[in-house]
């Protein structure tokens, strides 16, 4: 199993691979820490995205409204905040 710091790391890497403050799915996450058993990480990413939203570094939405990452059913997207990587957040 991934550690916090792990997904966490996992996540930033990601977003600051997308331009323009594009979006990523916190399946990405799963898969880029453990490609064959990234189902069994998927609700741990989302307890990491909810804390990071928490903290101001982070917003997940769904079908474009921000949602809590824990509470949301069905598929959401993740995003960072504008502080950290100096762009918008659209």
């Amino acid at each position: 199993m991934a550690s916090s710091r792990a997904i966490e790391d996992a996540i930033f890497a990601l977003l600051s691979e997308r331009k323009g403050g594009r979006t990523i799915c916190p399946s990405e996450v799963a898969r880029r820490l453990a490609p064959k058993q990234w189902k069994t990480l998927m609700h741990s990413v989302r307890e990491v995205a909810a804390r990071l939203a928490l903290e101001g570094r982070l917003v997940a939405t769904q079908k474009g409204k921000e949602v809590n990452a824990l509470l949301a059913h069905g598929p959401i997207r993740l995003k960072a905040m504008e502080s950290i990587f100096g762009e918008g957040t659209n």
